[in-house]
């Protein structure tokens, strides 16, 4: 397999890094084109499991910049898709395993070319230089047998938790400003607590 400076790697049959986009987009939903829900900062720190100011970082180093709305000074505040907090979500597991920053800006802007619903069957494995999309159950073998693949991410999978947390947590809607509550049980019994108090 051959390597250049940058990170990246190719040569290899079945699999490629992020960036060249190996695989055809098959049978995918169109991205919508305009989100119709937004989520605040605090929001999308939540949902992806980091802190503010890591998210504050990498909005204003463009690692992942909110697609909703951007923050135009003191005062507005940025909203991220559902899309950029399952980004945010992946750029922290990549982080946490030790993939150096310029590879994983490479995978962030492979992520955000594909379409929305390539996202759910993508798995990202990398060998914690290189980052490789596969699609299939048998790339990510032929990955592993060529002895390159440390670790995976199921894309599918963060998308999941993603959406799971932030049905319980509030959004905002982009075009009313309407803020929409989650269902968070927590935030249930303290509304019936203080309730019962007034």
């Amino acid at each position: 397999m051959s390597s250049s400076g940058d990170g990246t790697a190719g040569g290899a049959t079945g699999r490629s890094p992020v960036e060249s986009g190996p695989y055809p987009l098959h049978d995918s939903a169109p991205e919508p084109s305009t989100e119709t829900v937004g989520y605040r900062g605090p929001t999308a720190c939540a949902a992806a499991g980091i802190t503010y100011r890591q998210l504050d970082y990498w909005a204003r180093t463009g690692l992942v910049e909110p697609s909703v709305r951007p923050a135009y000074g003191s005062g507005t505040q940025r909203l991220y898709s559902f899309r950029d907090v399952v980004v945010l979500k992946i750029v922290k597991r990549f982080l946490d395993t030790g993939v150096a920053l310029q590879n994983i800006r490479t995978a962030v802007r492979h992520l955000q070319a594909r379409g929305f619903r390539d996202l759910e069957r993508m798995t990202l494995m990398s060998d914690g230089a290189t980052v490789y999309e596969c699609s299939s159950p048998d790339e990510v073998v032929d990955l592993l047998q060529g002895g390159q693949g440390i670790f995976g991410i199921a894309v599918g999978v963060v998308w999941r938790d993603v959406e799971a947390a932030l049905s319980q947590l509030h959004g905002e809607r982009v075009d009313t400003g309407e803020t929409l509550v989650g269902h968070n049980p927590a935030d249930e019994l303290a509304r019936r607590r203080r309730d019962r108090a007034v």
